[in-house]
């Protein structure tokens, strides 16, 4: 991995985790605050759209425009998971198990499908990646907590969204030279209106959350294409089996935020846990 592709995965990884934190404050918004960040979302981004159609002037043929619909009804699925993940638990649960799945999936899946063959110590650094994430999800009486068993598979399913957007993207935009802008801003327009039936038949409760949370809906809608647009433009040209999971330092920042700000404890074990991740990063860097 080169340094300029580590560089655009990690700030990706900071942005990534902030909105993250920003949804879990809505917590039980379900799709009706994933229908509003999107609506905002579309509307933020469609300049810097309208930007890269007119200056790469890309040609869409009939499987660029099947990729870039997929991609939208996979991350629907993601979005829709998540948020109900973190409707029932905790941040610092749900959110490493998603993440910690959706690489280990998606370096399996580049591995068989793509024929990518990383090296022995770009393995290596997946390996000690995957072990950090389920440190950080394991802990003593865990299955007690309350929403513990919905969180745990909330966050399974969520990761293999997770796993399925990224070998999906990666071809969309590396094999069909799809601008990752653009990608990223045509599967925010096709989740959003798929949503937006749903939206209208509850309009109250889709009032009621902008009032009760505009800043969370706003933050989600900037940060999150960011952090995708940024991945995606390493998927450019760097192996999946790199890319995704070096996302996962998010984890780290992640796991700080819910024991710092949300007050969820067990500072010393998550640390522990994010450091395993961090030489693993290291050695995803090295390879």
């Amino acid at each position: 991995m080169t340094v300029f592709a580590l560089v655009l995965v990690l700030a990706a990884a900071t942005i990534h985790a902030t909105w993250n934190l920003l949804a879990k404050r809505v917590g039980d918004g379900g799709a009706v605050f994933v229908w509003l960040f999107g609506f905002l979302a579309a509307l933020i981004y469609a300049p810097l759209a309208v930007v890269v159609v007119l200056l790469e002037r890309p040609h869409f043929g009939p499987a660029a425009l099947v990729f870039m619909f997929g991609s939208g009804v996979l991350h629907l699925g993601y979005f829709v998971l998540l948020q109900r993940g973190y409707a029932v638990g905790d941040l610092s649960l749900v959110y490493p198990l998603a993440r910690g799945t959706g690489p280990l999936l998606a370096t399996a899946a580049a591995i068989v499908l793509l024929g990518e063959r990383p090296g022995v110590v770009a393995l290596l650094g997946i390996g000690l990646i995957t072990t950090g994430v389920f440190l950080l999800t394991t802990e003593p009486g865990s299955a007690r907590k309350a929403g513990w068993g919905e969180g745990v598979v909330y966050g399974l399913l969520t990761g293999a969204f997770i796993a399925a957007y990224t070998i999906w993207d990666k071809h969309a935009v590396s094999a069909l030279l799809i601008p990752p802008l653009l990608q990223s801003w045509v599967t925010t327009l096709v989740t959003t209106g798929m949503l937006t039936p749903l939206a209208v038949r509850h309009r109250g409760k889709v009032l009621a959350v902008w009032r009760a949370h505009k800043i969370e809906a706003l933050g989600v809608a900037v940060l999150s294409p960011l952090s995708y647009i940024l991945v995606l433009t390493a998927l450019v040209f760097t192996p999946v089996s790199y890319v995704a999971p070096a996302r996962e330092i998010s984890i780290l920042i992640g796991a700080a935020m819910g024991a710092r700000l949300l007050a969820e404890g067990d500072v010393r074990r998550r640390l522990s846990a994010a450091s395993v991740m961090v030489l693993g990063i290291l050695a995803l860097a090295l390879s």
